[in-house]
């Protein structure tokens, strides 16, 4: 099974082994909101992912 590309653009690694996600919801369309959420969306997010969402999306 390949990894899935796309979902894999999102994660980052940081150097403690912690894995950090994009904020999801700010594609387009971004002026129309206050300054907060603009500035909420640019910072990574935690994410905590399973064992069978991992081998199902991030293969090594």
């Amino acid at each position: 099974m390949k990894t899935n590309k796309t979902f894999m653009k999102r994660l980052r690694v940081t150097k403690n082994g912690k894995i950090k996600m994009r904020a999801k919801g700010h594609n387009h369309f971004n002026a129309k909101e206050g300054r907060r959420h603009q500035l909420a969306k640019k910072r990574m997010t935690s994410f905590v992912i399973t064992q069978k969402s991992s081998s199902r999306f991030i293969t090594t």
